[in-house]
């Protein structure tokens, strides 16, 4: 057995794919088909074009439904569950408030409360109508829906199905340490990840086996300012519309890139006792959370395989 990659830069993310196999020709094909696959993705769901279903839907907040393919109408239907189960910590019509911050920006400034206030009034997943024949109406005018916090896991996942189904035993889809993997590397071992030092990225925290699973991590360690000797991430709590203090990151392993990607966002929102919670209750999920303090607090049924 051995291994092919390709990187390449898609949906705003450097992609790392890696095929195993026997055949170089059939996992040259293979790396093909999975770049190919994540850009047509990436044309569906992007916000940077005024041609995708993203840009449709959000042109027409407020105005009328737009028809969307079956594959968008239903993850937008798994979002808005997403959004119910995490009582509103994931939402991907978020957006609106995303806009209000510029997270590189020296001299920051929080939005005043007149303008917060109103940009709530364009946020919240219930405003989200799912209508018959794949139709989706954005009932708030200048709603702006995203997917940001789950579009690369959803493309990675897809990528894994039809790799899959074409016979291929193992492999990876990375996303910027979004990834799911399955079977073993070539030698046998086991897949590996290792979690970033929050304050060096140079650095591996902690190494986690990953066997038939996928894992996402959040951090404000790349985008965040600080507010008041406060130090706040790039994620938006959708509810408040206020930027999330205190978790440096957020670690999420489940089946799913499309879950692990969206819990790992809804953890930060949510905080600690909260986000554990949540994750103790979900069959087959695991959580590891590093606090303002470089503490790791991690779910109830998860094995760390070594610490760096």
């Amino acid at each position: 057995m051995h291994s092919s990659k390709i990187n390449t830069r898609l949906m705003g993310s450097e992609f790392e794919l890696i095929a195993v196999g026997e055949n170089e020709e059939v996992l040259r094909e293979r790396l093909n088909e999975g770049i190919t696959e994540i850009r047509r993705i990436e044309t569906l769901l992007t916000e940077f074009s005024d041609d995708s279903q993203t840009a449709q839907l959000n042109q027409h907040a407020g105005i009328a439904p737009v028809q969307v393919a079956t594959e968008v109408y239903q993850l937008i239907q798994r979002c808005i569950k997403l959004s119910r189960l995490t009582q509103g910590a994931f939402d991907i019509s978020a957006g609106a408030l995303k806009r209000l911050y510029n997270f590189k920006q020296q001299n920051f400034r929080m939005p005043d409360s007149a303008t917060l206030a109103a940009t709530l009034q364009q946020t919240g997943y219930r405003h989200i109508a799912l209508l018959e024949n794949n139709y989706v109406y954005l009932q708030q005018k200048r709603m702006h829906i995203g997917f940001g916090a789950i579009g690369k896991g959803y493309a990675a996942d897809r990528v894994k199905v039809l790799w899959k189904a074409k016979g291929a035993g193992s492999g990876v889809i990375n996303a910027s340490g979004d990834l799911t993997a399955w079977g073993t590397q070539p030698d046998g071992t086991p897949w590996k990840i290792g979690i970033a030092h929050p304050d060096d990225i140079s650095q591996i925290l902690l190494w986690l086996p990953v066997e038939n699973a996928s894992v996402a991590t959040s951090g404000n360690y790349e985008q965040y300012f600080e507010w008041k000797g406060i130090r706040y991430s790039h994620n938006i709590d959708p509810r408040k519309g206020l930027p999330v203090p205190y978790i440096k990151s957020v670690t999420v392993i489940s089946s799913s890139a499309e879950l692990s990607d969206a819990l790992a966002t809804a953890v930060t929102v949510m905080g600690k006792e909260v986000g554990l919670d949540l994750i103790n209750q979900l069959p087959d999920v695991h959580c590891i959370i590093i606090d303002e303090k470089n503490q790791i607090f991690q779910s109830e049924k998860i094995h760390i395989h070594a610490k760096a």
